[in-house]
């Protein structure tokens, strides 16, 4: 009994910093329930906890999640624990921090020698959990639970099972990432080749190429078939999609830290650091194919088909290893063991990344916990229309509503629980991973121009054509609408 107390107080000694500084990035980065991309992940999983709710345009969620476990075992999780969903979904996005950062402590072990430089490192990817990747509207990590948090924290720990001569450990794990995320998880795979052949190698010219991109880790029927119109419509609202369509500034984010990690490499070899120097040849090596494999499948109209696998998110594993680096850097040659430094380090990075994100939820709590009443007029909405309507009610809400003032991209099917007509954001991007969905997308799209100057007349042809009997409209609303509810911007009315 004894020795398990020590072994249990050693093991809280050496995770109790890794959960200070998981709680500072939480805190630091804010947490969104229902925002942009859980509008698909949160709805899928409602959908499986009761098969009651979205009777009507469900398949613009279900499909997609065809490739992933997530939201399968998230339900199951929650129907053997009988935790609340809510505090689930939180339970996980902090567990998912947590094993990101707990997997960069023990890369950075193997490439910092010094204690100080392993933590500034993990404390530096902690403050940078938003930081966006590039062009590619990522983040490090997302601020909901997304299986890309835990097939990110994945990948990272079979990277650093393979640091750590284990390599065999990492098949595994990345076997898990492929079921939760297959696309990041066949970057991570691509990834841990590269820092195999940059362990064992002698010459860094033998990093032979591979074979097994993403290009064709992800094998899909529909690659090589024509688009249709309305397929290319949906895809023309992702302007990320489009590499050569870049802004300067989106390349120099891309490939200067390819650039950083060469130089490191450099360095690092020069003085003798042979990990260091290694671990940054294997980033280059691996952002350079990834890079060529980008430029070659966003290039040519031929593989026009491609662009929704948006191969520019490799960066995002590029990103996590320069923050990585720098705080290390940081920790050994500017931190050292003063304190004052360490107080001013932590203050101006988690300082500047919180007033970010405090500015860009501009009507939304910081921390939008379960049970906490909101003050943002949607979210409010959204919470009558989950507790007032019939399950089966079939909404049409402004196709553009995820862009409107103070909204902030949550979503209305995964927050209100109910059926809605298409919208014109969130639901073209299903359709980009989806071809087969465009023309249903396309024609209400089609049914809903307009939206701003509808009347009664109009709500009423969206009920004949497609059976919505409810809306969600600007307050005050158009004449002839029964309208139960409202705040001072939005009313939820039904169609006569």
């Amino acid at each position: 009994m004894g020795n398990f107390c020590l072994n249990l107080k050693l093991l809280f000694s050496k995770l109790s910093p890794v959960l200070l500084f998981t709680t500072l990035g939480f805190l630091v980065m804010g947490y969104h329930p229902g925002l942009e991309d859980d509008g698909v992940y949160l709805t899928a999983v409602k959908a499986d906890l009761n098969p009651a709710l979205f009777p009507y345009n469900s398949e613009f969620f279900k499909v997609q999640l065809q490739a992933t476990v997530f939201d399968g075992w998230m339900a199951h999780f929650v129907q053997w624990t009988g935790i609340p969903l809510a505090w689930a979904e939180l339970f996980w996005q902090f567990a998912s921090l947590f094993l990101i950062l707990w997997a960069c402590e023990r890369i950075a072990g193997q490439i910092f020698a010094e204690r100080r430089a392993q933590w500034a490192a993990v404390a530096m990817v902690a403050a940078m959990f938003t930081l966006p990747v590039a062009g590619t509207a990522l983040n490090i990590a997302d601020q909901h639970l997304h299986p890309r948090n835990l097939a990110t924290a994945l990948i990272l720990i079979a990277i650093a099972r393979i640091l750590e001569g284990r390599r065999w450990h990492a098949a595994p794990v990345l076997v898990l990432a492929l079921l939760l995320h297959p696309i990041m998880a066949a970057l991570g795979m691509s990834f841990c080749l590269f820092l195999i052949l940059a362990l064992v190698q002698e010459a860094p010219f033998r990093l032979r190429t591979m074979q097994d991109s993403v290009a064709g880790a992800v094998p899909l029927g529909w690659i090589f078939s024509p688009a249709s119109p309305s397929w290319r419509e949906a895809v023309n609202t992702r302007g990320y999609y489009f590499l050569y369509n870049w802004a300067w500034y989106e390349w120099l984010g891309a490939l200067a830290p390819l650039f950083l990690f060469w130089l490191l490499s450099r360095v690092a070899q020069k003085y003798g650091e042979n990990r260091l120097a290694r671990f940054a040849l294997a980033v280059f090596a691996y952002g350079v194919f990834q890079q060529i494999v980008a430029m070659v499948i966003l290039a040519p109209s031929t593989l026009e088909r491609l662009a929704p696998l948006q191969p520019m998110r490799y960066l995002q594993l590029i990103y996590i290893f320069m923050a990585l680096a720098a705080g290390g850097v940081m920790g050994r040659f500017l931190l050292k063991t003063i304190v004052w430094r360490w107080a001013v380090y932590l203050l101006v990075f988690n300082g500047s990344m919180f007033l970010v994100q405090w500015e860009l939820i501009d009507d939304g709590a910081h921390l939008e916990l379960p049970g906490v009443i909101s003050s943002n007029p949607w979210l409010q909405a959204f919470a009558w229309i989950r507790q007032n309507t019939p399950t089966d009610a079939y909404f049409a809400v402004d196709p553009q509503y995820l862009s409107a003032p103070r909204e902030d991209f949550h979503n209305f099917r995964a927050l209100a629980e109910r059926s809605q007509l298409s919208d014109a954001d969130k639901d073209a991007a299903v359709v980009t991973q989806v071809p087969s969905l465009s023309p249903a997308w396309h024609m209400q799209q089609v049914a809903q121009a307009g939206w701003p100057h509808f009347q009664l007349a109009d709500f009423e042809r969206l009920k004949a054509q497609f059976g919505v009997d409810w809306v969600m409209v600007t307050y005050p609303q158009p004449t002839g609408l029964a309208c139960p509810w409202h705040n001072e911007a939005l009313t939820v009315c039904r169609i006569p």
